[in-house]
């Protein structure tokens, strides 16, 4: 474990609950010490051996602590970084898998960990043209056992939407909080009238800052389209409001609702399952485009394996995916050239 703040912790804790041997280094020795005392990893340092090393450093220093990770370790290696563009250009290895958890918490650093912190949370991988087939799905297989649901984007398609949905919903609650005080300074009851939803809203405001900075460096392309699209949205909701057109707020109001109310949630029973099963040619990458393409059509993986044959070149990936897309995804497999088999489960 190269970082032992929030999320490198909560890894460390996640993999000691689930009997890993975890070895743990940071730049903050009282950090490797906490550790230590928590009973977070077994040992300081990185093993050399180890199967797998996470990256849990911020996004600017991320590659070059990769690059040492590789080159101080025969084993896998992955991150947890944000913003994936920049590492994935920066590094050519097929022992590494960019990825990207998305869980955290309003506490700070290591004192904040929680070995559950991934369980049900999402976890995107962003594999390149040259990560190993075995990379991807022994990563895929070790975020899966620490309860996360993993998700395979490129990355940077993956910064576009984690700009949208994580890193400026944070600069607008960050902004509308700022309002909020600026106008309380008129209004000194205003934040003591602050209820449910403006607390809901505005929470992810009260998240660290100092990473922030490194984010909005980044990703910055990403985040100024968003920033765009969202304050364009904005003034025509004002012209709306402006224009007292109930007919369009209601139409504007009640689309989001639906949009909300139609966020996909996890797959756990196993009626609900369809198995998969896809043979896939024996190179690099190969096993990520099945994966990369469920994430394209809307599909959730609830597991994902490749067996490979012991004779021959190629391997099946046998994946189960919620029964009702699961036409949805052989169709977009077919259309890509494979020839997937689809047995429902229960």
């Amino acid at each position: 474990m190269a970082g032992l703040g929030l999320i490198g912790g909560s890894i460390a804790l996640a993999l000691r609950a689930r009997g890993w041997y975890v070895t743990g280094d940071d730049l903050d020795p009282t950090r490797i010490e906490r550790a230590l005392a928590m009973r977070a990893i077994d040992s300081s340092g990185i093993d050399a051996e180890a199967e797998i090393t996470f990256v849990a450093t911020p996004v600017l220093a991320t590659a070059d602590r990769v690059k040492r990770a590789l080159a101080e370790s025969t084993g896998l290696v992955t991150d947890v970084g944000s913003v994936k563009s920049g590492v994935a250009a920066a590094i050519d290895d097929a022992r590494f898998i960019g990825g990207h958890p998305m869980a955290g918490s309003e506490l700070e650093g290591f004192d904040g960990a929680e070995a559950s912190m991934f369980e049900g949370a999402v976890w995107v991988l962003t594999p390149s043209a040259t990560t190993a087939d075995n990379t991807f799905s022994r990563v895929a297989a070790v975020v899966a056992e620490l309860g996360a649901e993993v998700i395979a984007l490129p990355a940077e398609r993956h910064d576009q939407l984690v700009a949208v949905i994580s890193h400026v919903p944070h600069l607008a609650a960050a902004t509308l909080m700022g309002l909020a005080s600026d106008r309380a300074e008129e209004h000194a009851s205003l934040l003591r009238l602050a209820a449910g939803g403006f607390r809901d809203m505005t929470r992810i405001a009260s998240g660290h800052p100092a990473i922030w900075l490194d984010i909005c460096t980044e990703n910055r392309p990403a985040i100024l389209s968003a920033l765009d699209g969202l304050i364009s949205g904005l003034e025509s909701m004002r012209d709306v409001v402006d224009r007292d057109d109930r007919d369009a707020l209601f139409d504007r109001l009640q689309h989001a609702r639906e949009a909300r109310a139609n966020l996909p949630s996890r797959v756990n029973q196993p009626s609900e399952l369809a198995e998969v099963r896809i043979p896939i040619p024996d190179r690099p990458g190969a096993a990520a485009e099945v994966f990369t393409l469920a994430a394209e059509l809307g599909v959730n993986i609830a597991s994902f394996e490749v067996v490979h044959s012991v004779e021959g070149n190629r391997g099946v990936a046998v994946v189960l995916v919620d029964v009702a897309t699961a036409e949805r995804y052989r169709g977009g497999l077919m259309a890509r050239g494979y020839r997937p088999a689809v047995q429902r489960l229960g």
